[in-house]
């Protein structure tokens, strides 16, 4: 047995272990027994929020004492990020997601193939994938990749995403706990994006949890306050801190309209083809132009909503976000 199977075996009898001695007794008490199935998976999901936060705090705080891109007096406006990230990695909005959109994925699903439509599955319709694992884990993260980044463009490039996407660009102390800081909105949004796309392909559910943990360990790591450059070549592989800070540069991706840049999430193959590509070896401070102008997006995360919410009622009616 290989070391990936036993922390595979482990991490099962750890979920076995919780939900039989603390989900399992609750479900009765309120009434969700004929929620088991699903309550056993977000007990999964909930472990591996734990599993995510730990090595953040074990491989990317020390890289940002050590190889700061900027130096800050002290780390206290990242505590709201620390918020967001905890109601991200340990379920709860994932929670909220999944009850809006399970009816809606369900019936849409059920309508389809009452209507003769069968998703596209890679597994299915390209054999040589069953007998390659590895390969098919690759190619599925390429296309949710491929997604992410038209997603995160239209939030840029549509005056009404970039009212919602503003939370996200507003922190002027970005670091590793920046990637979950979004408008609960945009999280309705890509959820309802990604399970689109998860229905339309046939995305087996047990690899999109582990997909999506990946990506999120990586661009946690692109949101961090390093100055980490991967090279020339390197640069055009793999989203570095470098490349992504670019993005969340004032006067440079951190803004709406055709001037933002770097939207990939993991790969700049989609910005080098797409020509949203910006490789300025420069570190620009983040934020929001506006702000240096004196514009409130909020240091607490009601009012972050809330103003996030008004700048959405704005663009509605055509007016600057």
């Amino acid at each position: 047995m290989n070391l990936v199977d036993s922390l595979v075996r482990l991490f099962a009898m750890v979920q076995d272990h919780v939900f039989e001695r603390i989900v399992e007794p609750l479900l009765p008490l309120l009434g969700l027994m004929e929620y088991q199935e699903q309550a056993f998976d977000a007990t999964e999901y909930v472990l591996i929020g734990i599993v995510e936060i730990v090595l953040m705090l074990l491989l990317f705080r020390p890289l940002e004492a050590l190889f700061p891109a900027e130096h800050w007096s002290n780390r206290q406006p990242t505590h709201i990020d620390i918020l967001y990230t905890l109601l991200h990695r340990l379920g709860f909005i994932p929670l909220v997601m999944f009850a809006l959109m399970w009816p809606v994925s369900i019936s849409l699903d059920g309508w389809l193939r009452l209507h003769g439509f069968m998703p596209f599955t890679l597994d299915n319709d390209f054999p040589y994938l069953l007998e390659h694992p590895l390969t098919t884990f690759v190619v599925y993260l390429v296309v949710l990749d491929f997604a992410g980044y038209w997603l995160h463009r239209f939030l840029h490039r549509l005056e009404w995403g970039w009212a919602l996407h503003g939370v996200h660009h507003c922190q002027r102390v970005m670091s590793f706990w920046t990637d979950d800081r979004t408008h609960f909105l945009e999280d309705f949004l890509a959820a309802f994006w990604f399970s689109m796309l998860g229905l339309f392909i046939g995305l087996p559910p047990s690899q999109f949890v582990v997909l999506m943990m990946v990506t999120r360990i990586l661009q946690s790591f692109a949101h961090a306050n390093v100055a980490i450059s991967f090279g020339r070549i390197g640069e055009r592989l793999l989203v570095s801190p470098h490349y992504h800070r670019v993005h969340h540069g004032i006067g440079m991706g951190s803004e709406s309209g055709p001037l933002s840049c770097n939207f990939a999430i993991l790969f700049p193959i989609w910005d080098i083809l797409f020509h949203t590509a910006n490789f300025a070896t420069e570190t620009p401070p983040t934020g929001i132009a506006d702000q240096l102008a004196g514009r409130n997006y909020g240091n607490g995360l009601l009012l972050q909503q809330w103003l996030g919410l008004e700048r959405l009622s704005r663009a509605l009616r055509g007016l600057k976000a």
